[in-house]
């Protein structure tokens, strides 16, 4: 108690300053801050003298959690993949893992694929997980998981996808999407078909945005997007041999079809050679992502940088380990997609 000289009455101490406090008036994150406070050598000089400011200005007093935090660093970096067998994942790992050896920090992975391996792993991750970052490939991270991922006091970088919540590199999707129906649309399509993808907990705040650019580049070229052109599959190459199949079955099929990937869109060719249809004279396809077999197939298609988007979060979470992000997140960083132009489109009806 400290004594009020006016009134004579005690008054009660002011809370003690948490690493919050000190965070925030350093204009840093908690865990740099942690880290600071902790003598991390990938922390900033500048930064590190910052954070130490703001302690003493606050008269912080070091918690024992945030003792814990600040503990000597691991040199490693939990990265969180969901499917490591597919090649869009393992470009990401690509990128992310020559990124992280140029700072110096290992990659450890760890898979997050169905619900029940997904659960365990958050389960036990406060108490089995010591790194100094968490890379997300591609998924959505749900709000309790978001909390367990707080609890371990170190920056989190999404790669793949956007996320609100997380410093995070990506593509626009929905941009990804008009440039291939507007493909379509300028040769004179206009009856065009889309085989989506089952959600399986891909990013927010847009993860149907090639299904939108579908509708929306429909509706710009005044065309009624119609609901039978529209078929949702698993996702791969054999969920798009039976979407192409369930569009062939139309009464009135499509001219050309945008599938969600290129791995989903060559099994909608294979249906269309099997049926005896000429890719692209009878039916054009395209697809996203330019994936290897892409080129193999002549699939026309609009590539993104996958390997990039990785190295890119790789240098996000060096640069958090400097003490370089900020308290705020930083918007996504959407890297450029591109038209690719092969032989699986032309205009309607073209002849052989």
């Amino acid at each position: 108690m400290t004594e009020d000289t006016q009134s004579g009455r005690r008054a009660a101490p002011a809370s003690p300053a948490t690493l919050d406090d000190v965070a925030r008036r350093a204009g840093v994150s908690p865990a740099t801050a942690s880290r600071a406070l902790g003598d991390h050598p990938h922390v900033a000089v500048a930064t590190r003298a910052r954070v130490r400011e703001a302690a003493e200005a606050l008269d912080y007093v070091a918690s024992p959690e945030a003792t814990r935090l600040a503990g000597g660093p691991t040199g490693r970096v939990a990265v969180l993949v969901p499917h490591p067998a597919r090649w869009f994942f393992g470009e990401l790992i690509e990128g992310l893992e020559a990124a992280l050896r140029a700072a110096d920090l290992d990659l450890v992975l760890f898979r997050v694929g169905g619900p029940e391996e997904r659960a365990a792993f958050f389960d036990r991750l406060p108490a089995r997980r010591k790194v100094d970052a968490v890379v997300v490939l591609a998924f959505a991270v749900a709000e309790d998981e978001h909390d367990r991922l707080a609890s371990l006091g170190v920056d989190i970088v999404v790669a793949g996808g956007r996320a609100a919540s997380y410093p995070s590199v990506g593509v626009d999707d929905h941009g990804a999407g008009r440039q291939a129906m507007d493909h379509l649309i300028h040769l004179g399509h206009r009856r065009i078909g889309m085989i989506a993808v089952e959600n399986t907990g891909r990013l927010a705040p847009d993860p149907d945005g090639r299904t939108s650019a579908w509708r929306a580049a429909l509706g710009d070229a005044g065309i009624a997007p119609a609901d039978e052109l529209l078929v949702t599959v698993p996702w791969g190459g054999e969920g798009g041999a039976d979407g192409m199949a369930r569009l062939l079955g139309l009464r009135t099929p499509p001219t050309a079809v945008f599938a969600h990937d290129d791995e989903t869109a060559l099994g909608a060719v294979r249906t269309l050679r099997r049926a005896g249809l000429r890719v692209p004279e009878d039916l054009s396809v395209i697809g996203v992502d330019d994936h290897p077999l892409a080129a193999l197939a002549d699939l026309t298609t609009v590539a993104q940088p996958v390997r990039e988007q990785g190295r890119r979060a790789g240098e996000l979470v060096a640069a958090g380990l400097r003490g370089e992000l900020r308290e705020r997140v930083p918007p996504a960083e959407l890297l450029p997609t591109r038209l690719v132009l092969r032989r699986t489109t032309s205009p309607p009806g073209a002849p052989r």
